[in-house]
């Protein structure tokens, strides 16, 4: 187990408080890696279930939400918080199953408010659930093992491609779907990212895919794809308005299955962040103290995504390219958490700006997302690649890998089963990660000598399974 000693000492500890300067520089390159990570869940959610009437509003609130979870989890407050330089963002975890649950409701003839009321009290109940699991962690990590958790996150990448391709074409229906010039555009958004990711300085490649949607939004402001008028009406400073005020609070079990089991995986996660951000810190990792941390970090969590819901905005999760950006600084201060809630809360309160992100054309922040997820596979298969595969393992991962994309290949195929199953199974997550548990704990261990060759796994979670913000 690492050791202070065997790490990179920061320039600036955790409980030093650097300059308002360099505090205030150090909390702008933090905003820098998670703002694209922050806002787009939010821009993929509404987008896909047809909510523009609200999406301003809930781009206000994610970011103010952002703000008030980052100081919690960095400031500690009572029970709740890790204490460390770890900043909290809208979860691009969450994304699959709150689509999922939203297309149930709309299947069944919800309006707007309807659908927000089903999404935002599902994730109230979700959020109480990791705040249990924050007690009991030491028993979750030997029931969601790396296997499931390799498996639900390559899931979660895999079937949100789908959506980042539709917005690449240029959003569902469309008029101009797939014209040439939606494709020019998501390609020199792409093209950007890709410059950023082979350059040989760091901040380039944190800032990769904050740049692409730069340049992206930069050309089509120039060939006139903005809406003007709106900008122009919109104001630069003012309270933003709950959607829960006009939406209320619903609740459906088939939209709380897939949501509650992502809120589990965002658990272990938490600790695989948490445990990164600590030993770039200079921490130990194997103390009493670091223990105190994660659960204060996983509670923290679970509070962070409830007030969320209570604001009208989806759930909060810590982001793990912060991590790189404390080793990329030396400066470890939680001081430094303050700075960036701050200049959260003030991007949430400018309507202009929610009225400029959410005017983003399609193109732009699809071919980011496409990227995004695709990562996020990649970062399942690399989680998966830490383990030793045996005959086992290789059963667990194909059966699940089979029954969560085919369900959400063929849904129909569920059709003879009652509505409340059905629709809860339909979710890729839910089949796969439900699967992948069952199959875990029910196949017996194999004596395999003929192993694929794997890098021995060390017991702790990979911090690359956050694969929400894995571009940085």
């Amino acid at each position: 187990m690492a050791t202070p000693s065997q790490l990179d000492t920061p320039l600036i500890g955790l409980e030093e408080q650097p300059s308002a300067p360099l505090s205030a520089l150090a909390g702008a390159q933090h905003l820098l890696a998670s703002l694209a990570g922050i806002i787009a869940p939010t821009l993929i959610i509404t987008s896909a279930l047809s909510l523009g009437a609200y999406t301003a509003s809930l781009l206000s609130m994610a970011l103010v939400m952002s703000g008030i979870a980052t100081w919690i989890q960095s400031q500690r407050v009572g029970p709740f918080g890790s204490g460390l330089l770890s900043i909290q963002g809208t979860s691009f975890s969450f994304v699959a199953a709150l689509i999922t649950a939203g297309l149930i409701a709309r299947a069944q003839g919800a309006t707007d408010e309807q659908v927000l009321a089903i999404l935002f009290g599902t994730c109230l109940a979700g959020s109480l659930i990791e705040m249990v699991l924050g007690t009991i962690l030491p028993w979750l990590k030997r029931v969601i093992t790396p296997v499931v958790t390799g498996v639900v996150v390559m899931l979660i990448g895999l079937s949100l491609i789908e959506v980042g391709m539709t917005d690449i074409g240029g959003g569902f229906g469309a008029e101009d779907f797939g014209a040439p010039v939606n494709l020019a555009l998501a390609g020199c958004v792409l093209i950007t990212v890709l410059s950023c990711q082979v350059s040989r300085y760091p901040w380039l490649r944190i800032a990769s895919i904050f740049l692409g949607m730069a340049v992206g939004c930069t050309i089509a402001a120039i060939a006139g794809l903005y809406d003007a008028p709106q900008l122009a009406d919109a104001a630069l400073i003012a309270l933003p308005m709950p959607a829960t005020l006009s939406s209320g609070f619903d609740f459906s079990l088939p939209a709380f299955l897939p949501v509650a089991f992502i809120f589990m995986i965002t658990a272990i996660e938490t600790v695989g962040d948490l445990t990164g951000s600590a030993r770039a810190s200079g921490l130990p990792v194997n103390d009493d103290v670091h223990q105190k941390r994660l659960r204060g970090g996983v509670l923290a969590d679970g509070l962070n995504s409830a007030l969320a819901a209570l604001a009208g905005t989806f759930p909060n999760t810590t982001f793990s390219q912060n991590t790189g950006v404390i080793q990329l600084t030396g400066i470890a201060s939680r001081h430094v958490g303050r700075y960036v809630a701050g200049f959260l809360l003030l991007l949430g309160l400018s309507p202009f700006i929610a009225t400029l992100l959410t005017q983003m054309p399609r193109p732009v922040l699809g071919a980011t997302t496409t990227l995004m997820f695709a990562l996020i596979a990649v970062s399942g298969i690399r989680i998966l690649m830490a383990q030793t595969i045996g005959r086992r393992e290789m059963m667990i991962i194909a059966l699940s890998l089979g029954l969560g994309l085919g369900v959400g290949m063929v849904p129909e195929v569920l059709s003879a089963l009652p509505h409340a199953y059905s629709d809860a199974l339909r979710s890729p997550i839910t089949m796969g990660g439900l699967t992948a548990i069952i199959a875990e704990l029910l196949l017996p261990q194999i004596d395999d000598s003929e192993t694929l060759p794997a890098t021995s796994y060390s017991g702790e979670v990979p911090d690359t399974i956050k694969a929400d913000q894995e571009h940085a």
